[in-house]
């Protein structure tokens, strides 16, 4: 999740809803996806490779990877916001507690619908949590710091996650048509939904009459 400057002033408390839904329809869309077995987006991949080897759950290792990922944000000189302390130590329990709530899918059709569900929550929550503007997730910054250093952002973003996929797949997470269909999948619905989750402009108020 990235941050953005926001372009209509909105209330603190208002951006504190954005931030923390957000992140819990973020952490449902990431646990709905793994919960499908059809394939995770790459950093997932990765999260639940190490799951499968150390036997601790996906959550906690979103929460210790986020971690270990700001080390990298010294040397870039990335700056934390709340958003991103928020990221890191919520974002995992939010996924555990989805996996934990989603029934076992069984049959393909409803594995498919939690994996529509996923990539329409991940949308949705993205327009949230940028609308809240307190800063880049962990994972993001990454990006963004590689991106200051000179790389483009297709070619930082490109090596990031084709690194972490093919770690996690070589751990033994799971890749499958649902890391294609997100892959190709997020970038539309998060801006077809951007217009319903980012900040709306608010009618000016009638002058007051005498």
């Amino acid at each position: 999740m990235s941050e953005t400057v926001l372009p209509i002033p909105i209330s603190l408390s208002s951006r504190l809803i954005r931030l923390y839904a957000g992140l819990a329809l973020y952490g449902a869309g990431v646990g709905l996806q793994i919960r499908s077995g059809l394939g995770n987006d790459p950093w997932d991949v990765f999260h639940q490779g190490l799951a499968v080897r150390t036997g601790l759950s996906v959550g906690t290792w979103i929460i210790l990877v986020g971690a270990l990922v700001m080390v990298f944000w010294i040397p870039l000189r990335q700056r934390p916001g709340l958003g991103t302390v928020s990221n890191i130590v919520l974002l995992g329990l939010f996924a555990d507690l989805a996996i934990w709530l989603a029934p076992e899918p069984g049959p393909l059709a409803v594995r498919v619908a939690y994996l529509l569900a996923a990539v329409v929550l991940v949308g949705g929550a993205t327009g949230l949590y940028i609308g809240a503007a307190f800063g880049p997730g962990p994972r993001d910054g990454l990006m963004t710091g590689l991106h200051r250093l000179g790389l483009s952002v297709r070619v930082a973003r490109t090596m990031i996650e084709v690194t972490v996929l093919a770690a996690g797949w070589l751990l033994g997470g799971t890749v499958g048509a649902g890391t294609v269909v997100f892959a190709f999948a997020i970038g539309p619905v998060t801006q077809f939904l951007m217009r319903w989750t980012l900040p709306r402009p608010q009618a000016p108020r009638a002058a007051p009459t005498r």
